[in-house]
């Protein structure tokens, strides 16, 4: 779809078409909110309140500490943690000081951890206190570690905490907890600009090996300023933060988007359906971004009341497509509809989403501010009609400079028409005839469980360390309640046996728990196609059918 064809008919009213973007940093965009609102709650974490003055001033005490710790402007600093307040303190500290947030999934093992301390190579990081001695393990040089439930009350909150977070460790010599590190005095901030290196998270891809996607601060900003628009954010705003901040999508839709807006983020460290539709009505939540899967297990909770969700504005999400059942019964039961779009890491979450009130379920929506969007045969490498199938190719602001130290990868995954540089999604789609894009399948092999991504040939490698694992295929099947989960194919070794629950239970101890495939099947072989790859496809297609048949 090229600029001069966009539908215009479609556009969201009194919407501009185009953004003009800020050329600062994301911690100006909280010097800023603090400057303004400076006693306002920016952040509510189980009965705990962090105004904006307060959030502001710990990120400058805190990137005081990394500076005395070595930390300069590029450098690459971990953050590793649930969702909470300091998680927001530490991503700030590092912005402050100019340097680059690496987000990792706190489910990692430390054996993964460890690869991307060396990938990204990273000598600092701030880490959740439940998860110290796995950083040290992993061989992370200078932690902070923060017990993220400190302040929490059960009573205030009236909520259930979380089990598992409230955590003191014994520190090795060096290391300092969170509040100690908050002592030091502020450090002076950097000159930083929107063509700085501002985040790198990571995503996988048909090799196993996880890439880091360089973000700037510019191409953020595109969809922090983006979105707000989109919901028509304002500063009485109360988003629920359900979301995990490593993630793409909540860390721009929950978090820094409310942020830039002055509302207030409710916080939760961990998803409880029950929890969620309490904090809802209690604090009279307005915007709400999620997965479908979030809004599959809150409506099949006994205790879900429709007039608990009253005060919503907006819900919106990705990840997976909502099942069309689902979107209606919302829309029948609480009159919202579900605002579904689409995004990758690759591209700081959301490239396109669906106009307000003017929604098509299961669908990925119209391109955003500023985006232009193709479809592109992938053979040819020509742009095909509307209502052809073809790779979803993305030109705009949020799209990443390129993958960290993968000169090959980056060069693959864009290619250039009418002198931009359009990302290749690795996604098949289509566009119908008035501008909305398709999903419809993928070139890439991923697994997407409840809106995180799985790489087959990551998980196949990790069991093949197994000793009584010759051969493993993962493929993807279809789940009510995830959205699909992984299944494992497995040709055993002669001589060798195991069941299915003990392989499931030394995988959990090799990588996070999202990544674990949860069926497994025993087979003498597996299929390969004439260049010997195994036919992952082929079975993977048998395997849907064999579940619609039963």
């Amino acid at each position: 779809m090229t600029d001069s064809t966009v539908p215009t008919r479609y556009w969201p009213p009194h919407k501009p078409r185009t953004l003009t973007l800020p050329q600062t940093g994301l911690m100006h965009n909280l010097r800023v909110t603090s400057d303004r609102y400076p006693f306002k709650t920016a952040l509510w974490h189980y009965g705990r309140s962090v105004s904006y003055r307060e959030l502001r001033e710990q990120a400058e005490r805190l990137a005081g500490h990394l500076a005395s710790q070595g930390v300069r402007k590029g450098d690459r600093v971990a953050v590793w943690m649930q969702n909470s307040p300091a998680w927001a303190v530490s991503a700030h500290a590092v912005w402050h000081l100019g340097a680059v947030v690496v987000p990792l999934a706190p489910m990692l093992q430390a054996r993964e951890f460890g690869f991307f301390l060396q990938d990204a190579g990273i000598q600092v990081g701030i880490v959740g206190a439940e998860l110290y001695e796995k950083a040290k393990q992993a061989g992370l040089g200078h932690v902070v570690a923060a017990n993220i439930m400190l302040g929490t009350d059960r009573e205030t909150a009236r909520i259930p905490l979380p089990e598992g977070l409230d955590v003191t460790p014994s520190l090795q010599p060096g290391d300092v907890t969170l509040e100690e590190a908050l002592q030091h005095a502020a450090a002076p901030a950097a000159d930083v600009s929107s063509d700085d290196l501002c985040v790198m998270p990571y995503t996988s891809g048909t090799t196993g090996l996880p890439k880091g996607c360089m973000h700037t601060h510019g191409s953020v900003q595109a969809n922090v300023f983006g979105a707000g628009v989109w919901v028509d954010g304002n500063v009485e705003d109360r988003s629920l933060a359900a979301l995990p901040f490593f993630h793409v999508t909540g860390f721009v839709n929950s978090l820094l988007t409310m942020l830039n807006a002055g509302g207030t983020v409710y916080i939760m460290s961990r998803w409880d359906r029950d929890a969620a539709r309490q904090l809802i009505r209690d604090h009279q939540i307005t915007l709400w971004t999620n997965t479908p899967t979030m809004i599959v297990d809150l409506m099949a909770s006994p205790t879900f009341d429709a007039a608990d969700l009253k005060s919503v504005r907006n819900i919106t999400g990705g990840g997976a497509s909502l099942p069309q059942a689902i979107g209606q019964r919302l829309l029948d039961l609480t009159g919202i509809k579900y605002i579904e779009g689409y995004g990758l890491t690759e591209t700081m979450a959301q490239s396109h989403t669906n106009p307000k009130d003017r929604q098509k379920l299961q669908c990925m929506g119209i391109p955003l501010f500023n985006v232009d969007a193709r479809i592109m045969d992938f053979d040819s490498g020509t742009e095909l009609p509307a209502g052809q199938v073809g790779e979803v190719i993305i030109h705009g602001p949020q799209v990443m400079q390129g993958y960290w130290n993968r000169q090959d990868d980056t060069a693959n995954a864009f290619i250039t028409i009418d002198g931009k540089a359009f990302f290749r999604t690795g996604d098949l789609g289509y566009m119908d005839d008035e501008g909305y894009f398709f999903f419809t399948d993928r070139l890439k092999r991923m697994v997407n469980v409840s809106g995180m991504k799985v790489w087959p040939a990551e998980v196949e490698n990790k069991l093949h360390d197994h000793p009584a694992v010759q051969e493993a295929c993962v493929i993807a099947l279809p789940d009510e309640r995830t959205g699909e989960r992984a299944q494992a194919l497995i040709v055993l070794k002669a001589g060798h046996q195991i069941t299915a629950e003990e392989l499931q239970d030394w995988a959990r101890e090799q990588m996070a728990t999202y990544k674990v495939p949860r069926d497994y099947q025993f087979v003498d072989s597996l299929p390969r196609s004439p260049t010997g790859k195994v036919a992952w496809r082929q079975l993977q297609e048998q395997a849907r059918l064999q579940l619609q048949s039963t």
